[in-house]
């Protein structure tokens, strides 16, 4: 690829993705107030909010390709965003236990000074949590920093009772939709 890739991400998570599949790239971000806009449907906000993490970039890399993401778990139209404490990712964490959760990733790639976003929806569904469950996984500190309190390739995969759609967008990008995207 002539264009060197740009990844608008302080997220581990997503460079571990972006190196596990052997992308050539290099990290750069600018920290931004993620504003959500509730004039947009969810999925157009969340895309709204990958924009403003890569449009900063864009004037600094204009002849490369930049790539942001943002990642929101969803319950019953409710957004679980980063628990701003223990006792909030414990209230998370007891509202997804035996329910059903969608995980969704919005992504925005600028490319030759075209702006394009989309979003991946993944449906979680975790088994019964017990409270000692919950405790022991907060006492881990894993949930930390993570949309609706857990990390799902970590400890939290245990919680796991089923899947539909693409692991990597729970973890924070949907890798399959962006190959795609780079290759076309």
């Amino acid at each position: 690829m002539k264009n060197k890739i740009i990844l608008a991400s302080s997220s581990p998570r997503r460079k571990e993705l972006f190196d596990k599949y052997g992308i050539d790239y290099t990290v750069d971000f600018v920290e931004t107030e993620e504003v959500l806009d509730e004039s947009l449907t969810l999925f157009k906000r969340l895309e709204n909010i990958a924009l403003q993490k890569a449009k900063p970039l864009q004037i600094k890399y204009p002849n490369n390709i930049i790539i942001s993401a943002d990642t929101m778990v969803t319950f019953q139209d409710e957004m679980l965003g980063k628990p701003k404490d223990r006792e909030d990712a414990k209230r998370m964490l007891n509202m997804l236990s035996n329910n059903k959760q969608v995980v969704i990733t919005a992504v925005c790639v600028i490319k030759d000074q075209q702006i394009t976003t989309f979003t991946d929806a993944t449906t979680v569904t975790f088994k019964e949590l017990s409270n000692q469950e919950i405790e022991d996984y907060l006492d881990t500190n894993e949930w930390q920093g993570k949309a609706g309190a857990y990390a799902i390739q970590g400890i939290a995969s245990k919680f796991v009772e089923k899947i539909d759609g693409d692991l990597e967008n729970v973890i924070g990008m949907p890798m399959y939709k962006v190959i795609k995207y780079l290759e076309a």
